[in-house]
């Protein structure tokens, strides 16, 4: 036989053609699997986490709920069962007077426009702190009637190794927060509320 012969006979030969295909195609393949299964995760795991969040900013709603904060934040962590084995939690509440000013900064006469506080610029201290603040709500759980802003944020060890071949970040952050009033178990207290120039 010729080697052109052999040539041709080679360039026909379909042998060992799928096993070349499939070493091209398996990395990305793989690659837009774990990217799945890692987002898929991550739904899941906020998911739960929102459920969570929701009852237990219901039960700290209650008037029994301002004794039992640790406890509830703990049934947070406990309601995500496996979920949460190795991830660190951060728990967050706010307290204002009404729904209207969840997340508002505090009120400001801001004289040039650049969107913070500048010396002599007035402002009214509704939290009491004695400072301008961008979030105007008071740390904790307040009293009856005011809104609590509950937010817990969930950082944990992703379960995938996506991010070593991308060369990302190994963990990964979800947040869930919730928005309630408090039982009108008593009178709202009263707010003063002090206009600082200073």
């Amino acid at each position: 036989m010729t080697m052109f012969a052999l040539i041709r006979r080679a360039g026909r030969d379909r042998r060992g053609v799928t096993v070349a295909e499939f070493g091209l195609i398996a990395p990305t393949f793989l690659m837009l699997l774990l990217g799945v299964f890692d987002m898929g995760y991550t739904v899941y795991a906020r998911a739960i986490l929102d459920g969570a969040v929701q009852k237990a900013g219901r039960d700290s709603a209650l008037e029994t709920g301002t004794s039992s904060v640790s406890v509830l934040d703990n049934k947070v962590k406990a309601n995500l069962g496996g979920l949460a084995e190795g991830a660190d939690f951060t728990y967050d509440r706010r307290n204002y007077r009404d729904f209207a000013k969840v997340g508002l900064p505090e009120e400001l006469d801001d004289r040039n426009n650049n969107g913070s506080r500048d010396p002599t610029e007035c402002f009214t201290d509704e939290n009491g702190n004695g400072i301008w603040d961008r979030d105007l709500g008071k740390e904790g759980i307040g009293g009856a009637r005011d809104v609590v802003l509950y937010t817990v944020r969930m950082t944990y060890q992703r379960k995938f190794p996506l991010y070593a071949l991308l060369g990302t970040s190994s963990t990964a952050t979800i947040s869930s927060a919730t928005v309630l009033r408090n039982q009108p178990f008593g009178d709202q207290a009263s707010q003063t509320t002090e206009v600082i120039c200073t």
